[in-house]
């Protein structure tokens, strides 16, 4: 029950729609109540006519017009109500899908790093899709049922208190056989919620690397995978859906039995002549136009079932805590020379895996730094924590003397810009993704960005220009061209402060060229921080500075430590490799022999 009012509390910013279906759900009961009284008016006259007595025809007539006139205000009604229902479901797909995408965007990297893509989706679009449907089902058919079943009762009263209380009767024994059906229900659905979201994470995941799937041949593979986890959900489908029919069967039996007695008890006072033939027609009338929501609820109760199981995943990722939020005092990072200080910081991605420990080194303002290490010795984790996408566990990060930890995060990365080993690129078009760093970038700006990147040339080949599309995650452009849009999108951003992990594909010799001269270009004035897959960029650095054991080993120019004879020393003496154990010992450290 705490779930279900939670949903209805999730979209209460949408009660003028709720509020405008009520009234007109009021309505529309109301006119549905007075159909029987029409009807047993226009009988009442008819049998008074057969029977030879006076009765008057055209108040037959009249009744049998306000019968057509309800039915069609009803109609009017209905559609209009559904027309607000419509409105409804699609304003709390939008509501509850941007909630979602707000925060999940607010979670920290962690979550991402433990949660399969085509999972985190599933949840959203399973749970958004039960929630508005169930929010339409309750606004367009369960509060006409409930207001159309208290009208009856009440009507019913007036004519009869023993049909009344018998009519009232079959609420609670109903409600109480569903319920105690439900818990049972809702254990087969988590089942089968999770084996279908594990299937849409791995398709989301097939799909994504779908060159790998096909080079290696495993479309078999996949499909066998995938089809398991249906076959899984099939499974406890089977002994869900005999026990909620087998249930359902027990449920409309004891209704049955119960309005047997109530038309029985309708015929025998007829007989006896305690009610006229009006009255009897009335009373069977309101019998049937109850028995249609009481019925009812087992489709209700379905719909509310499934909610409840199909949207626990969703709020369960709703009430993830952001681990990484602002501090109350926090204020804008105040940039001046760009000086950056890792100092004594350790951190874990849990307690019992410690990735660095004590580790001090500083980024001098407009120098490049190159981190040199195995790897899993935590390069793209210092990086990482640079951009507070985790929290250290002790220790601190300052930027020009400020902790990063006491300033917002959106001052902070607004700071820094970075170029990753894989170029991210979204689809749509060129110019979107260059001006992904600044959408307020004029095209001049961005034109210009792409030259410094060396990527305007290319870019003028196309059919359309910037206007280009290039597919998902660039799938459309060359190695090189996706790493010099990157490039241009860094360089269009202007950041002080630049993160670089060096890609390590091969290019072509002109490609390799022009993404150099290019990077060249996004490093000058800036303080960068390289991590190095090239002995040829660690050998142009300003500062290097060598991991080992989970925290730094050396620190120094290139030419100190090429005297030192630690890792970039031993580097050094392998850049001619030839042999297999040679090459071996660069592969552990990332590294390419040029």
């Amino acid at each position: 029950m705490k779930d279900l009012w939670r949903i209805i509390k999730f979209t209460s910013e949408l009660k003028r729609y709720y509020f405008s279906i009520s009234l007109f759900t009021i309505i529309i009961a109301g006119i549905g109540v007075l159909q029987p009284i029409f009807t047993k008016g226009a009988i009442d006259q008819i049998t008074k006519l057969v029977a030879g007595g006076q009765a008057n025809v055209k108040t037959v007539a009249i009744f049998a017009g306000l019968i057509f006139l309800t039915d069609v205000i009803q109609t009017l009604l209905n559609n209009v109500s559904g027309y607000y229902g419509d409105i409804l479901s699609i304003k709390i797909q939008r509501q509850m899908s941007k909630r979602y995408f707000e925060h999940m965007l607010k979670l920290p990297q962690k979550y991402f790093d433990n949660e399969l893509t085509g999972t985190i989706i599933n949840r959203m679009s399973r749970g958004i899709s039960q929630i508005s449907g169930f929010m339409q089902t309750i606004s367009n058919n369960f509060l006409q049922f409930v207001f159309s079943t208290v009208f009856i009762l009440v009507v019913v009263a007036f004519y009869s208190w023993q049909v009344s209380l018998m009519l009232f009767i079959l609420y609670p024994i109903f409600i109480y056989l569903t319920t105690r059906s439900s818990e049972t229900w809702q254990g087969y659905q988590k089942i089968i919620n999770h084996e279908q979201d594990s299937a849409s994470g791995r398709f989301a995941e097939a799909i994504g690397q779908v060159k790998v799937v096909k080079s290696f041949m495993q479309e078999k593979r996949e499909l066998k995978l995938f089809d398991s986890h249906y076959n899984t959900s099939i499974k406890t489908t089977d002994p869900q859906s005999r026990y909620w029919h087998r249930q359902d069967i027990i449920r409309r039996l004891v209704l049955n039995v119960i309005f047997f007695a109530i038309f029985a008890f309708i015929f025998v006072q007829t007989a006896r002549g305690v009610y006229s033939i009006g009255t009897m027609v009335l009373l069977i009338q309101y019998a049937v136009l109850i028995r249609i929501p009481i019925f009812s609820i087992s489709f209700l109760v379905d719909q509310t079932q499934r909610t409840l199981a199909n949207t626990r995943d969703y709020f369960v990722a709703m009430d993830i805590e952001p681990e990484i939020v602002d501090k109350p005092q926090a204020r804008p990072l105040t940039l001046t020379a760009g000086a950056v200080l890792f100092q004594d910081v350790a951190f874990g991605y849990d307690l019992e895996k410690i990735v660095l420990q004590n580790l001090t080194f500083s980024l001098p303002p407009n120098k490049r730094t190159a981190l040199v290490g195995e790897s899993g010795e935590g390069k793209t984790t210092i990086t990482n924590l640079l951009l507070r996408l985790y929290e250290i566990n002790s220790g601190s990060i300052t930027v020009d003397g400020q902790d990063i930890a006491g300033v917002t995060q959106r001052s902070l990365r607004d700071a820094i810009a970075v170029v990753f080993q894989e170029p991210a690129l979204f689809s749509g078009t060129i110019h979107e993704n260059i001006a992904y760093a600044r959408s307020t970038a004029t095209e001049a700006e961005v034109m210009a960005a792409a030259k410094a990147a060396n990527a305007h040339e290319f870019i003028a080949k196309f059919e359309h220009g910037y206007q280009s599309e290039i597919g998902e995650r660039g799938l459309r452009l060359s190695g090189g061209q996706k790493q010099r849009i990157a490039i241009a999108r860094a360089i269009l951003k202007d950041a002080p402060i630049l993160i670089l992990d060096e890609a390590t594909s091969s290019l072509d010799s002109k490609s390799e060229r022009m993404v150099q001269q290019a990077l060249e270009r996004l490093m000058k004035g800036r303080t960068t921080l390289i991590i190095a897959h090239r002995l040829s960029t660690i050998q142009s650095v300003d500062q290097i500075v060598t991991l080992r054991n989970k925290t730094v080993d050396e620190i120094g120019s290139p030419a100190q430590l090429a005297l030192s004879g630690g890792i970039y020393a031993q580097l050094l003496a392998l850049q001619s490799a030839t042999s297999e154990a040679d090459k071996k010992k660069l592969r552990a450290y990332e590294m390419m022999a040029k």
